[in-house]
């Protein structure tokens, strides 16, 4: 059976189908000293379905952030959510030796999930030989967005200011980054010393891109205000797109889950925004020939009341 959106990427978009999803998957991870949890969910029906891998938030897992992985399934991606090991699900102390190692772990954590493709589509009854692994997208919010940047292209800056390793991953080719933080140059003190990778660097972050930032996010690990979210957008090579939402805090809108306890500025026609638009950028960035993006980009300008504003470069 073809998938109708695969083979032409514009009929159907709008319906949603059917979605099947299975959890905890475990991956093996030696070294990590745990396995490695993931949640797939995917569209019940539908061949060469691409693929996104989703990174949570500080202390979220793959629970989390249902309004992106169901709607997203639902129009026609396999959804992959792994559990990093700051999850509350896991309950790891402050102390834990591997606390300062996490944001190396998250990274490898995502490429574990795509390592393991074939037991995450085994996992999925009905799921087998429908993933189409020429189309592969990362995604983020918050800690998870500095997580999949960096297999995007972006780079952590070391102590002496010279960009770190080269982590990005070619498998990847579109990102959507969520409340992604900026430069290291606005960081509070608490921050600067608590948390060094927080010194991203994104003059290498070639993929192609849609950033996501409210312009009433104001971070307490930074001394800048909401523009701080707008760097990666700024200071990032071409092929790169900027969503920023009006009167959106960090939870931009209620991303994390419906009635999460962490939403500061629930709203729910924001999150259908965001729906919609890293839906409809995803498909054009994975299907050179779909217009869904031009079409959403072009709704948005000519909306009379809208609900945020995009440029891209």
């Amino acid at each position: 059976m073809s998938d109708p959106n695969t083979a032409n990427p514009q009929k159907g978009a709008d319906a949603p189908t059917t979605v099947i999803s299975a959890k905890p998957v475990v991956l093996p991870a030696p070294g990590r000293g745990e396995d490695l949890q993931v949640r797939v969910s995917a569209p019940a029906t539908g061949s060469a379905v691409p693929v996104i891998v989703f990174s949570h938030g500080f202390g979220s897992s793959m629970d989390g952030y249902a309004p992106l992985a169901d709607f997203w399934a639902a129009h026609g991606f396999v959804v992959v959510q792994p559990t990093h090991l700051d999850s509350r699900t896991l309950g790891i102390p402050a102390e834990d030796p591997r606390t300062p190692r996490i944001w190396r772990i998250r990274i490898e954590d995502l490429k574990r999930a795509l390592d393991g493709l074939d037991v995450l589509e085994a996992s999925v009854p009905g799921l087998g030989g429908r993933l189409d692994r020429s189309r592969i997208a990362v995604a983020g919010h918050s800690w998870g967005a500095q997580t999949a940047s960096t297999l995007l292209g972006a780079r952590v800056l070391g102590s002496d200011g010279a960009p770190g390793e080269d982590m990005s991953d070619p498998r990847v080719t579109a990102g959507v980054l969520l409340a992604l933080i900026g430069l290291g140059d606005g960081l509070t003190p608490f921050a600067a010393e608590n948390f060094p990778f927080m010194k991203p660097s994104f003059d290498t972050m070639t993929t192609p891109a849609l950033i996501v930032a409210g312009d009433h996010d104001q971070s307490h690990l930074s001394t800048r205000g909401p523009d701080w979210f707008t760097d990666p957008y700024t200071y990032s090579p071409g092929g790169k797109s900027l969503l920023t939402l009006f009167g959106a805090e960090h939870s931009l809108g209620g991303i994390p889950g419906y009635e999460a306890a962490e939403t500061t500025d629930e709203n729910p026609a924001r999150v259908a925004l965001i729906q919609q638009l890293t839906r409809a950028f995803l498909r054009s960035a994975l299907y050179p020939e779909d217009t869904s993006w031009k079409a959403a980009a072009t709704a948005l300008a000519e909306d009379p009341d809208p609900l945020g504003k995009l440029r891209s470069k």
